[in-house]
């Protein structure tokens, strides 16, 4: 199925509508531009507020930047509240972890005849090899 070219919508905004059902205008219209906007969020894609524009400048047929400072507002305060409601913790970076620590723990009856033991790669020139 070939996706509609929709105005003001570049392709990575298009891939986005595309992976949340949104294929054409009419789905576009029916869906609403601020429910589309939010669909979009909670799919876990972070689309800028100029995306919220463009799909509503796209129902309207008109640039996005033509869309009244007055909608823009309506627009705003309506996606703040739809976005507040979704599950918090998507998307978030999440702390950096702490350091790593290496325990090494003694026996009571450590057995000294035993050879130390080396784990990990071979040393090369250890075993008789030659260093290149």
């Amino acid at each position: 199925m070939s996706t509609e070219k929709l105005r003001n919508i570049g392709p990575k905004s298009m891939a986005w509508l595309r992976q949340t059902g949104i294929r054409s205008l009419a789905e576009l219209k029916d869906a609403g531009a601020l429910p589309t906007f939010v669909r979009i969020k909670r799919a876990g894609f972070k689309p800028s507020l100029n995306l919220l524009y463009a799909l509503e400048g796209a129902i309207l047929d008109c640039h996005w930047q033509e869309i009244p400072d007055a909608r823009r507002a309506e627009l705003i305060a309506a996606a703040e509240i739809e976005i507040a409601k979704l599950p918090k913790g998507r998307g978030k970076v999440q702390p950096a972890a702490g350091a790593v620590t290496t325990t090494h723990m003694q026996s009571d009856h450590e057995d000294s005849s035993m050879p130390d033991a080396h784990f990990g790669f071979d040393d090369p020139v250890a075993a008789g090899g030659h260093e290149d």
